[in-house]
């Protein structure tokens, strides 16, 4: 099979090759995943599991990439839940072998059915930003209607989805981002937005809840503007950074199949949008990923037409 694989951490995306692979076979629990369309992090390649075990034994030559959208060809030794030829959406282990591939060997429970009215440009966008989103506002940030969200870089891929996802929920959103993200950030529900670099962060008061993909300087003018019992939840690492009277949560996203379940019905529903900025196939991908410009929202490649 076709896959990208990665081999030095110093290159970064320059590092990257478009090589052939043996096609992966499927362990216990496991399914053997054709994969249609692959999401892209470009801060996966600073994760330390993109270069070891969990041993911290070198993996390299690796495959990044860990959202995936295509269909079962494979079902491992006990492996239940799904079938062959169903459409599948979801989040590759961090620690093998990732969906920049033609095929992908992982762990059923990390896969959730896709709808056949989803296509798999869209599916494959879902799973970090959706996931990440749901599990920072509702399970660590403990999200509650009428309360007040800052939501940092919320023409984003991760940001669009807390701004959504808390706008439903009842909460009242304000954006931050650069001045040429206002109009998106709006679109995609903000109350009010913030440009970080020409506004008065200090401005917004009252906050109950900072969503930070961020931090830095940011992360901590923004603690200080959580209000008693507030909290600030963070997906940049571990932080000391803490609100007066309230609670930092850092945390890594997880695969969840009930939760890709709620953010693909939503989806289907017309009730939240995914953000998805440069589309490329996999023959162009490592292009992609060293072009000096992007556009906002999730990377995406089609690996299959």
């Amino acid at each position: 099979m076709k896959a990208i694989v990665v081999t030095d951490q110093a290159a970064g995306t320059a590092g990257m090759r478009l090589v052939e692979r043996p096609e992966p076979q499927a362990a216990i629990n496991d399914v053997v995943v054709q994969i249609h369309a692959s999401g892209y992090v470009p801060t996966e390649l600073t994760w330390p599991s993109t270069w070891t075990d969990r041993r911290d034994r070198d993996r390299t030559p690796s495959i990044p990439g860990h959202e995936l959208a295509g269909v079962v060809t494979a079902l491992g030794y006990g492996t239940t839940g799904l079938s062959v030829g169903q459409r599948v959406f979801g989040l590759a282990d961090w620690y093998r072998d990732g969906s920049l591939a033609e095929c992908v060997a992982m762990e059923a429970r990390n896969l959730a059915p896709l709808p056949g009215d989803v296509d798999c440009t869209v599916g494959a966008s879902l799973p970090i930003s959706g996931l990440t989103a749901w599990q920072g506002l509702f399970q660590h940030g403990h999200l509650q209607a009428g309360q007040r969200v800052l939501a940092h870089g919320a023409a984003g891929a991760v940001g669009s989805m807390v701004t959504q996802l808390a706008g439903e929920f009842g909460a009242y959103v304000i954006g931050t981002g650069r001045a040429a993200d206002r109009q998106k950030a709006l679109d995609f529900g903000a109350k009010e937005f913030v440009d970080l670099d020409n506004d008065e962060l200090e401005d917004v008061g009252g906050i109950d809840l900072v969503f930070d993909v961020i931090g830095g300087d940011i992360q901590k003018r923004s603690a200080r503007l959580i209000r008693a019992g507030g909290t600030l939840v963070s997906i940049v690492g571990p932080t000391e950074v803490r609100p007066a009277d309230g609670l930092t949560v850092d945390f890594v996203v997880e695969a969840n199949r009930a939760q890709l379940n709620e953010i693909v019905q939503r989806v289907r529903a017309g009730r939240l949008r995914t953000n998805i900025g440069n589309v490329s196939a996999l023959d162009d991908a490592v292009a992609t990923f060293n072009a000096n410009e992007r556009r906002a929202g999730k990377t995406v490649i089609r690996v299959r037409p």
